[in-house]
Formats: C-alpha cells, sequence, structure tokens
C-alpha cells in the first residue's frame, strides 16, 4: 500500500452530484487504496464501484444507524483499516450524517482528510447569478410544520444569500413556504444538476410558486434565494395583517380566478381592492391550489 494510505484515516471522498466524469483521480485513487468504504447507501455506492472497476467491502452509515455503524467503522480504522466514507451524491457532512463520524474520529484521535469534489449547493450557487460572497446553507426544511415556520422566521431579515435543498414532491408547499416568510424575492431554482435533464429556473418565489403549482414537479432541485435588503424597511408580521382583508382578498382572488384571471393577475387585482399583502394572498391562493391539486391526484 502507497505510504500516503499507510497510515490509519477516515477519508471524506465526494462523490459526482449526475455526472460520473465529474469523480477526480484522486478520489478514484483513494477509493482504490483505503481498506473498505462505509456508505450511505450501499445499492447506490456498488453502481459507482462497478463502473470504475473497483471491488472493496461496503459498509452502510446513514442517520438511523449512524451510532452502531460509526462504532464499528472508528474499531476497524483504530485496527488498522482505512476508510471512504461516501454520500449517494456530492460531499459526505453536507445534509447526511458525515459530521458526527467525523467528531467521533476526533474524538478517538483517527485522522480525517478531506478530498474536494462536488457538492450541490456551491455548484448551484456558482451558476445562480445571486451575489454569493456571503452566503448560508439551510438544507432540507423540517417536514414538520411548526419547526419549518420557526426556522423560517428566523430567516425573514437574513441578508445573506440563502441555499436550500428540496424534495419534488415538497417543492410547492415550501415555495408557498417561504414566499409567505421572506416575501417575493429573487430565486434560482436549479435542477438535476449536471445531469442530461440538468434545467436552471431564474424567476421570483411568486412567479416558481404559480409555475409549480400547475407543473409537477421532477427530480432533485437546489433553491437559491435572494437575502434581505437590509436598507428595506421590515414588512410587517403576516400575523399582525388586518385579517378582515386578508380573507376578503382570497375570495376575491378565487373569484377572479375562477372567470378565468391567472393567479398572478388574480392576486393582484384583490390586493389592489382591499388593501391587503399581496405576499399573503399569494401564499395563500398557491397552498389553496396545491391541496386542491393533490385531492384530486389522492
Amino acid at each position: 500500500m502507497p505510504a500516503l494510505y499507510s497510515v490509519p484515516t477516515l477519508y471524506i471522498v465526494p462523490t459526482p452530484i449526475g455526472n460520473l466524469g465529474d469523480l477526480s483521480d484522486r478520489a478514484k485513487q483513494t477509493l482504490r487504496e483505503v481498506g473498505f468504504i462505509a456508505a450511505e447507501d450501499t445499492r447506490v455506492s456498488v453502481k459507482l464501484l462497478n463502473h470504475l472497476g473497483i471491488k472493496k467491502p461496503l459498509v452502510s452509515y446513514y442517520e438511523h444507524n449512524k451510532r452502531e455503524s460509526g462504532q464499528n467503522i472508528t474499531i476497524r480504522i483504530m485496527s488498522g483499516e482505512s476508510c471512504a466514507l461516501v454520500t449517494d451524491a456530492g460531499t459526505p457532512g453536507i445534509s447526511d450524517p458525515g459530521a458526527d463520524l467525523v467528531a467521533m474520529c476526533e474524538t478517538l484521535g483517527i485522522p480525517v482528510v478531506a478530498l474536494p469534489g462536488p457538492c450541490a449547493a456551491v455548484t448551484a450557487l456558482s451558476v445562480s447569478g445571486v451575489p454569493g460572497g456571503r452566503f448560508c446553507f439551510e438544507g432540507y426544511l423540517s417536514m414538520n410544520k411548526k419547526n419549518r415556520r420557526t426556522h423560517l422566521d428566523a430567516l425573514r431579515r437574513e441578508p445573506r444569500v440563502m441555499v436550500f435543498y428540496e424534495a419534488p414532491h415538497k417543492l410547492p408547499a415550501t415555495l408557498s413556504d417561504l414566499l409567505s416568510a421572506l416575501g417575493d424575492r429573487r430565486v434560482v431554482i436549479c435542477r438535476e444538476m449536471t445531469k442530461l435533464h440538468e434545467e436552471i429556473l431564474r424567476t421570483t418565489l411568486s412567479e416558481a410558486s404559480a409555475h409549480f403549482s400547475r407543473n409537477t414537479p421532477r427530480g432533485e432541485f437546489v433553491l437559491v434565494v435572494a437575502g434581505a435588503d437590509p436598507d428595506a424597511t421590515p414588512d410587517p408580521d403576516p400575523d399582525q395583517s388586518d385579517g378582515n382583508a386578508f380573507e376578503e382578498a382570497v375570495s376575491q382572488a378565487s373569484a377572479f380566478i375562477a372567470q378565468g384571471d391567472t393567479v398572478r393577475d388574480a392576486v393582484r387585482k384583490a390586493a389592489q381592492c382591499t388593501g391587503a399583502r399581496r405576499v399573503d394572498v399569494y401564499a395563500a391562493i398557491t397552498k389553496m391550489i396545491n391541496a386542491e391539486t393533490y385531492n384530486a391526484e389522492t
């Protein structure tokens, strides 16, 4: 074994987020030289290894077995085997339990070496065109409504660009929640990055919410959302807005849509007539549309 890999070590090895050509030579060499590989989903990782012609023992390491599996991994490393940690796609430790394994190794004095490589968040930020000198990575929003609300409320005045991950079946609800909590901001939606059907949608949260209420999302998504304008006057809390005006605006917007107006035009006219905040009405209408679509499909 080369001297570089002679010291038992945990290697953090990024894998392609779509295009297999993005795997670095150093990553390939590491996967060949380590004693075993810890994978988020061994069924996914074995396909990559077969493509590379590499045969290595695989152990599973994911959120629900991270404690027991992490202990077994560190025992093997301390017994003399180096390990490569991989995730299904991208860099381990980003929205997965890789950070926990690194912390265990740090506690035990096990060397950890990180290889640079693919990361969906950074890739999306680089192609977004949104100034990213300062940004914050927010990962996946919680499925728990209360936790989502708390998370988004804390971001309402965040001036940095925000990067979110989202699954297709949750995207419409997430866009609606972002619109309701943050207001109508610029967003760049990256779908299936580096893959055959890659798509970059540069729009606003209101337009995106309307688009995906009409079109079923497919693939994995990264959202790059503009931060709050630090010089802008903060919007009032939606909960403090005039409830009567809001309810009347939602009712009018629904009627305009039934008459053939687009969602955007219906919300604009209803907000003008009632004085309600357009962003609140838009969020309510898109939630109604999403709920009706879901009920119709089920």
